[in-house]
């Protein structure tokens, strides 16, 4: 979106993505890392994206890669480059160019791309609490089980916050503290432009500490605290290693298999679901264990997957079955059935009662109402009609060693078992193949196709017999 485009002009939201994120040990930048199927920093843009805001993401380590990933998924997404990552001050340095010039922006808002379980609702209540103390900034804390490694948030006698002390430079009643700082910050947008050219670097990294902006904001009687209780504290957390990865992971795991089962769905073994973020699935559906909803994928109502079925970037009707097997970027209307160990793929679609039997393969290829097809079968660029029945270990020979070529089946067709139908060919509706057929030219309408290479008969007839 463009900046006209923005619906809430009066806040921005500064996204720190610059990280190299050493701890992950990876060549993907940490923020790049996936969760439920998206992005840390992913995450981070869908909990800013309700509140009308623009996002302006600052990036460093591989910025080509993770800006591209923003372009695409959330586009209007504003970039500031940190060529050396210099600390969180230094990075908001780096956006406040980009932002100073908006007379109409009244706040800001702070958050780390590495935070993803960070919420629209608490963002909106950071945002809210910090308007109503009238504070020039406001920190969201949170209550950490372990506080080691966190910066602390030490309060005055009247309880209002009055410095966050690091790990490092804490003393140990201030590291018994478990209130911690969460990254998390909404200023004022005059004061903070007036006052990120007064942070000095830090003697022992030289690194500039945007969490310095605390003790001026204190000085001037205009700080101001919005704590999370202990939920809060996961929602706030940061990702640094794989290890926290996989604990967030299992988190938002849980929270999506509920939002199905409350919903109406069946998971007699929940934890052995494993479901991407947009997956939907309709009420009176049951899924088994061991399978895994990814992508866009779309399930409608009664249906049975699994158990070890894979579905990704698939659209199902209702009352479809899908048993062990594999579903990629396909559609498959209401009353399908397939498997096990069935693999449909490249944009097939398979229309209504279509069954598919065990170790079937379809690919790029259309199927039509109540078609069936069997086991050890395999159709490439292939279009069925309907009541078209096709044999176990029938296949179609699709790619000639330079190109991949399209067979043509008409309604009401039979393929025997272990014909080979060299493509490009065209069996007409009514037709049929013998077992064993290896058919290399078209099979017209009524006929049948038998032998190696097939010859055509009238169907009525019956073959030759062999001496």
């Amino acid at each position: 979106m463009d900046n006209h485009e923005v619906a809430n002009p009066s806040v921005a939201a500064v996204i720190l993505a610059a990280g190299l994120g050493k701890r992950m040990q990876s060549t993907l930048p940490k923020v790049l890392h996936p969760l439920a199927g998206r992005p840390l920093v992913g995450h981070v843009l869908a909990a800013v994206q309700p509140l009308g805001v623009q996002p302006l993401l600052v990036v460093g380590h591989q910025a080509a890669q993770v800006q591209a990933y923003a372009e695409q998924a959330f586009p209007g997404s504003q970039f500031a480059l940190q060529a050396a990552q210099q600390g969180t001050g230094h990075a908001v340095m780096q956006a406040a160019p980009l932002l100073q010039g908006r007379l109409e922006l009244a706040q800001v808002i702070v958050l780390a791309g590495d935070v993803p379980l960070i919420s629209t609702v608490t963002l909106t209540a950071l945002l809210e609490t910090h308007r109503q103390s009238g504070a020039k900034l406001t920190v969201l804390t949170a209550q950490a089980p372990d506080p080691y490694g966190y910066g602390r948030i030490v309060r005055d006698v009247a309880g209002n916050v009055a410095a966050i002390v690091e790990e490092k430079e804490a003393d140990a009643a201030q590291r018994a503290i478990s209130e911690v700082n969460s990254g998390v910050f909404a200023y004022e947008a005059a004061w903070l432009w007036a006052h990120l050219p007064l942070l000095s670097p830090s003697p022992r990294t030289g690194e500039y500490y945007l969490t310095d902006l605390l003790a001026m904001a204190v000085a001037e009687g205009g700080a101001h605290a919005l704590p999370l209780g202990l939920p809060g504290y996961y929602e706030t957390q940061g990702i640094n290693d794989r290890i926290q990865l996989a604990e967030a992971e299992g988190r938002v795991q849980e929270t999506l298999r509920r939002r199905l089962m409350l919903a109406g769905v069946s998971m007699p073994d929940p934890a052995s679901v494993y479901l991407h973020i947009g997956v939907e699935v309709g009420r009176d559906s049951t899924i088994l264990p061991n399978s895994y909803l990814e992508g866009s994928t779309v399930v409608g109502e009664g249906c049975e997957i699994g158990p070890g079925s894979h579905l990704l970037n698939a659209s199902l009707g209702d009352r479809v079955r899908v048993t062990a097997s594999y579903v990629e970027d396909s559609r498959l209307d209401d009353e399908v059935e397939m498997g096990p160990f069935c693999h449909v793929r490249g944009n097939s679609h398979l229309s209504n009662h279509v069954r598919l039997g065990n170790f079937a393969e379809v690919n790029r290829s259309t199927i039509g109402d109540h078609s069936a097809m069997g086991h050890f079968s395999y159709l490439g660029d292939a279009t069925l009609g309907q009541h078209v029945n096709v044999g176990a270990g029938a296949i179609t020979a699709n790619y000639d060693g330079k190109r991949k070529n399209r067979t043509l089946i008409g309604d009401n067709v039979f393929i025997g078992s272990d014909t080979i139908l060299r493509a490009p060919l065209t069996v007409g509706a009514g037709a049929s193949t013998g077992a064993g057929a290896v058919v290399t030219r078209d099979v017209p309408a009524g006929m049948i196709a038998v032998g190696v290479p097939a010859r055509m008969l009238p169907k009525k007839a019956e073959p030759p017999s062999v001496e």
